[in-house]
């Protein structure tokens, strides 16, 4: 059986660990690891997908993932490459959170038969007498030690109050107490979180006198230097009512020719010798690996019916059929008044959202990158009304790949 170390490493997965020789012995044999998120939204979005991914291949490989919902930490709020102060939540809307990142996380990863584990931090953060555990875990924490951490010394400048501070101690805490009830022994997360998987694998060593490990990805950027799951649109969720289906796959589709081969080894199951294959396409044969990233990304985060609708889809509006028959690109609604009299192309499309001010509209129709039923729009000022109606349906389109359909109801 191949080492999953093998496959984190052959994929790009790793970015520190704290002992390569070591770990990889330790993940000859089934063990149980641990990843933590956030659930300050109702949803994860791509950003953070790479961690998502590696639980899902630690599990192929028979380990046992544990996947911790922040419901105590996120009642603190984690500096770490944070610019500023995050809202302080209500445990209420943490909870209501991560029912949803439950969900979500169950197409990735199966909880069932305690394949893997889900648990609350806030089930053993919020019960701790606070003077207790300054006495007990506070004693092992160097002040000056966590000042010279990456975590807080960017904050410093623009502030970090004492409640972030403690957040290091908390997470710390978490791999201790998650290798004392479960053995675990492996904390992975985003580069930005190596301080606080260094000291919690200290703490452990120092109350236990036992060696537990740290694993960190990188921190994924676009070919452009964006954020990862940002768009003009927003971000993209992982949650099919805040991202639907087809919008995933267009996202994926939509990707850089230069991240193709780095993003299919990511975010997808095909082994690396088809990877490399689909890489080596070039110009329009590379639309090809573009489309088998957006399918096995949406396959795997919708299941395998929405990304079958997802590309069916996007191959009619490649091929310019009828927009009557395109049913799962993003919509809007207008009632038949809205167009009796005719609306101005430019105002149309950023009264859609497909532009976010008129001034883009504008520019985008100027340079010729809008479209009304599959026709250039010659000028801003070209009206758009009832004419253009089919099969109550009007079909926009920014750019080449932005799409979104106009339904029209009767007023």
């Amino acid at each position: 059986m191949k080492n999953v170390y093998d496959i984190f490493k052959e994929r790009g997965f790793i970015e520190q660990v704290t002992d390569e020789n070591m770990l990889k012995e330790l993940l000859a044999k089934p063990i149980t690891c641990y990843i933590g998120f956030d659930p300050t939204a109702k949803s994860l979005h791509v950003g953070s997908l790479l961690p998502i991914m590696s639980l899902a291949h630690m599990q192929r490989e028979d380990h046992r993932p544990i996947v911790v919902i922040g419901g105590g930490t996120g009642l603190v709020g984690d500096p770490s490459g944070k610019d500023e102060i995050r809202p302080v939540m209500t445990r209420e809307e943490i909870d209501n959170n991560a029912e949803g990142i439950k969900r979500q996380l169950s197409q990735f990863i199966d909880f069932s038969n305690g394949k893997a584990v889900m648990v609350n931090n806030a089930d053993w953060l919020v019960p701790l007498r606070y003077i207790g555990f300054l006495r007990d875990i506070g004693r092992h924490f160097s002040v000056n030690r966590m000042l010279a951490a990456e975590t807080y010394r960017q904050r410093l400048e623009s502030g970090l109050n004492f409640l972030e501070f403690n957040y290091m101690l908390l997470q710390a805490y978490d791999f201790w107490y998650l290798f004392k009830n479960w053995n675990c022994l492996l904390q992975m997360g985003g580069n930005d979180q190596w301080g606080n998987i260094l000291a919690g694998a200290d703490l452990t060593r120092r109350i236990e006198g036992k060696i537990v490990h740290g694993l960190t990805f990188p921190l994924i950027t676009t070919a452009d230097g964006s954020k990862m799951g940002k768009t003009n649109r927003g971000a993209i969720w992982l949650d099919h009512e805040l991202t639907s289906p087809y919008e995933y796959y267009q996202y994926w589709v939509n990707r850089d020719d230069k991240d193709v081969k780095r993003f299919l080894s990511y975010f997808t199951f095909l082994p690396i010798d088809e990877i490399e294959e689909l890489s080596r396409l070039k110009g329009e044969d590379l639309r090809k690996a573009k489309d088998a990233l957006a399918y096995e990304a949406t396959k795997i985060c919708h299941g395998q019916d929405a990304a079958d609708r997802a590309r069916s889809a996007a191959r009619q509006l490649f091929s310019e059929k009828a927009v009557g028959d395109i049913g799962e690109i993003p919509a809007c609604s207008m009632t038949s008044d809205d167009l009796r009299k005719g609306i101005e192309a430019y105002i149309l499309f950023r009264e859609t959202g497909l532009c976010k001010t008129r001034g883009e509209a504008r520019r985008l129709i100027s340079q010729g990158g809008a479209y009304v039923n599959g026709k250039r729009v010659p000028s801003f000022e070209t009206i758009v009304g009832a004419d253009d109606i089919r099969n109550n349906v009007i079909l926009l389109r920014a750019g080449k790949k932005s799409y979104l359909k106009v339904r029209i109801q009767d007023s």
